[in-house]
């Protein structure tokens, strides 16, 4: 009975636990982008037990470094830290410095190196500015990758926003080596932060993850980084296309509700000549 009663206590916490998860990625999904570290910080002060399922769940804006040695930017992220430390993928040194830490065989840092000037150019096609960075690590049948891409504003008084885009690929490769099972997880975040005199501030943003799978054939023609590349390319257009249709457009259809270009002189007018209108009518109809 004893051991009965625990499992009965055990399995209610866990559902509760779960539960109390769910609300709280379904609140920092709602929360502006913009404020993702003091909410993320506010929700593990009021439930710590979820710190670490909500660290490891919630995507936050990405961080920029500079690589001394070669005098770059790169960004930070889980994926590139070891400890306190976080690896640069263009000197591939920790720094802090750190002895033993985590490093991608010789093969795949070959493939970071290109993926790397692969995605720094169309970074600068698409965003004309930022800081992009890939990392990638060994898997037992493949690799895995995060592609990072971040765009803030060009430092306007009147405009301020940020693109952060996080991109985790797992490539499972085929035991033939011709083809190769592509996952793609996508996140996007974007703010947007207008202060003009006529209309005063407004806060615009939000984030959106997406996935996809797919084969794809692996030769000299289409290596890995096409494929990623393509992937990675579709994913981003689809991503924007919907950030521009759910809160540009949505929010373009509120403001033109809200707003009349008519001025009131004229629907003065028009109401007391609607309302003349209405009497005449009614005369006739009881005279008639």
């Amino acid at each position: 009975l004893h051991s009965l009663l625990l499992q009965v206590w055990f399995i209610s916490i866990c559902k509760m636990t779960e539960q109390q998860l769910d609300c709280a990625l379904d609140l920092m999904r709602r929360l502006p982008p913009q404020q993702i570290e003091k909410n993320l910080s506010d929700l593990i002060d009021v439930v710590p037990s979820l710190c670490e399922d909500l660290l490891s769940s919630v995507d936050q804006p990405l961080k920029i470094a500079r690589d001394k040695t070669v005098g770059k930017d790169y960004l930070l992220c889980d994926y590139n830290r070891d400890g306190d430390s976080y690896r640069s993928p263009w000197s591939n040194s920790y720094d802090p410095p750190l002895e033993d830490g985590t490093m991608p065989s010789e093969r795949l840092r070959r493939l970071e190196v290109e993926a790397n000037g692969a995605f720094d150019q169309y970074r600068e096609m698409y965003f004309e500015g930022g800081v992009s960075s890939v990392y990638l690590w060994d898997l037992d049948h493949g690799f895995a990758g995060v592609i990072l891409i971040k765009k803030a504003g060009d430092g306007s008084k009147k405009i301020k926003g940020c693109w952060d885009s996080i991109h985790v690929i797992e490539v499972q490769e085929k035991s033939s080596g011709k083809s190769a099972h592509y996952k793609l997880t996508s996140t996007v975040m974007l703010w947007l932060q207008t202060s003009r005199e006529g209309s005063g501030t407004m806060n615009l943003g939000g984030s959106l993850t997406r996935q996809i799978e797919q084969d794809a054939s692996v030769n000299e023609s289409s290596p890995h980084i096409v494929n990623i590349g393509r992937m990675v390319e579709e994913m981003e257009n689809k991503i924007r296309n919907t950030l521009n249709q759910i809160y540009f457009g949505k929010t373009r259809d509120i403001v033109n509700g809200l707003r009349s270009m008519t001025p009131l002189e004229s629907k003065v007018k028009q109401e007391a000549l609607r309302n003349d209108l209405k009497a005449v009518l009614s005369r006739r109809t009881q005279v008639n």
